[in-house]
C-alpha cells in the first residue's frame, strides 16, 4: 500500500507530461483551418510598400484572375528560404503573386526584397498588423489562394518548399483556375 503513495505522483506526472509533449506537434500548422475559406476576401484597402510598388486592392483580388497573397516580413527566416519558391511561382500564366507586409519597416522589406528578389505584382503594407487579423494571419509566412471572383479557396501556413508548390499550392491554384 505504501509503494502506491510514491509510485502514483510519477504515473501521474508521466501521463501529464505524455500529454503536453504531444500537444506541441499536433495540429501542424499548415493544417490549421481559416474560417475564411469559401468567403469573400477582407475588403481592405491598404497603403503600399513604398514609392516603388503599389499595393492591391480588393478590386485586384476580384479581377477574374487566380491571385495568390503572401504573407511575409524581412525578419521572418522562413521567408528569406520559400524566395525561390516564390519565384517561380510568380511566373506561373494567369496567377497574380500580391504580397502582404506583416509589421515591417518598409526600408527593411525593401532591402529584403533587393537581396532575395522580388516576385510580387504589387506589395500592400500592413504596418500595425490589422489586416493581419482581417485575414486570420496565424504566423509569418502564410499564403492564401483567392478565386477569381474574391473568394478564398485555399490556406497554407508556413514556408513554401518544392513539395509544398508542387502537392498543395498549384493544385489550389489550378482548381482555383477550373471553377472560375
Amino acid at each position: 500500500m505504501r509503494r502506491w503513495i510514491f509510485i502514483l505522483p510519477v504515473l501521474a506526472f508521466g501521463l501529464l507530461a505524455f500529454f503536453l509533449f504531444r500537444s506541441l506537434w499536433s495540429p501542424p500548422p499548415s493544417l490549421i483551418p481559416s474560417a475564411l475559406l469559401n468567403k469573400p476576401v477582407p475588403r481592405l484597402v491598404l497603403p503600399p510598400l513604398d514609392s516603388r510598388s503599389a499595393a492591391f486592392t480588393p478590386a485586384d483580388l476580384a479581377a477574374g484572375h487566380v491571385s495568390v497573397v503572401n504573407v511575409f516580413a524581412s525578419w521572418c527566416a522562413p521567408c528569406r528560404i520559400e524566395a525561390p519558391q516564390l519565384m517561380i511561382l510568380s511566373k506561373v500564366p494567369g496567377v497574380a503573386l500580391y504580397g502582404l507586409v506583416q509589421k515591417d519597416k518598409p526600408e527593411a522589406t525593401r532591402a529584403f526584397l533587393d537581396e532575395v528578389g522580388n516576385p510580387f505584382h504589387k506589395i500592400a503594407q500592413d504596418q500595425d498588423g490589422r489586416a493581419s487579423i482581417e485575414w486570420g494571419v496565424y504566423g509569418v509566412p502564410e499564403t492564401y489562394v483567392v478565386d477569381g471572383k474574391g473568394i478564398l479557396r485555399f490556406k497554407y501556413v508556413g514556408e513554401i518548399t518544392d513539395a509544398v508548390l508542387e502537392q498543395q499550392l498549384m493544385p489550389a491554384i489550378r482548381l482555383a483556375q477550373a471553377n472560375p
